[in-house]
């Protein structure tokens, strides 16, 4: 008897390549979207962030009304608020003796202690970490120095500063010094730790004195840290100075908030406390397009 012979499916690997002329499709390129597709999905980018914002202040605006019309009647109302804006921004530098200023000066007193704080505790900061991050011997003689101080209150300090500068206003940038001091310093020293240990073998072999290493090596490469330590300390000194004045009295946008307290105008403080998320706003925008403009890493 014959046998059966049983006719086998080509395997997938022996399988015949499908010629183009049967109909085998190629890849396709990549689609790329038309001008007028690019306008419409730009135009609609927009459209987002204008309107989810604008959104958000309008579920607050009707959340405050709320609860001024129902359960904190003395609050005053979204338009009292407004209304008492325009009060205030009519005259903001109106100068009519040393306790009755317009919000305009009470916001550069703020802002020039700020300032000026924030500007000696970069001038100390940096090079303090610039030795912590290059010398273990400092490292471990000042770490445990910094790791007590650091998370004490920047108030805390301002009791000190009365002691020791017998005045309002240096007592006040004291305690911004303290603030801005310790994120400059601890990202510097971190900055600098972070170099490639290959960078400082080229300075040895180039004979660098340590002016020129730190400023040819260690500041262009430690720059992305400390431009982010300045911009955090930066912020709390805004915080800080609000309290801090709170407690000095004088001038400044911390008293101008505690006066009208005293004087219950409490619309009056809704404007402060709008106008001081402002600035703060305005000044972290400050701060990233500085460290935009030195860091290529940030862009």
């Amino acid at each position: 008897m014959p046998a059966a012979i049983v006719k086998l499916a080509p395997k997938k690997s022996e399988a015949q390549p499908v010629p183009k002329s049967a109909g085998a499709a190629s890849p396709a390129p990549p689609a790329t979207a038309s001008p007028g597709r690019r306008r419409v999905r730009v135009g609609r980018d927009w459209l987002a962030r204008l309107s989810l914002p604008l959104l958000t202040f309008l579920v607050l605006l009707a959340a405050w009304a709320i609860v001024q019309a129902h359960v904190a009647p003395e609050l005053p109302s979204p338009k009292a608020a407004a209304e008492r804006a325009l009060e205030i921004f009519a005259d903001p530098f109106r100068d009519a003796g040393p306790n009755d200023k317009g919000i305009g000066w009470q916001l550069l007193y703020s802002l020039g202690r700020v300032a000026a704080g924030f500007g000696l505790a970069v001038l100390v900061a940096i090079p303090v970490g610039f030795l912590m991050g290059a010398s273990r011997t400092f490292d471990t003689a000042w770490q445990p120095l910094v790791q007590i101080l650091r998370p004490v209150s920047p108030l805390a300090w301002l009791p000190i500063g009365l002691l020791l500068f017998k005045a309002v206003n240096p007592s006040a940038i004291f305690v911004i010094f303290i603030t801005c001091i310790w994120p400059t310093l601890l990202n510097t020293a971190a900055g600098v730790r972070a170099i490639p240990r290959d960078y400082m073998n080229v300075a040895r072999v180039l004979k660098l004195n340590p002016i020129e290493v730190a400023t040819k090596i260690l500041l262009p490469a430690a720059r992305p840290y400390i431009l982010a330590g300045m911009r955090l300390s930066l912020g709390i000194a805004w915080m800080v100075i609000v309290a801090a004045e709170m407690l000095t009295g004088g001038i400044g946008i911390g008293f101008y908030v505690w006066d009208e307290w005293n004087n219950l105008n409490v619309s009056s403080i809704i404007v402060a406390i709008v106008v001081i998320g402002l600035v703060g706003m305005a000044l972290e925008g400050l701060m990233n397009a500085v460290q935009r403009r030195l860091d290529p890493t940030a862009r």
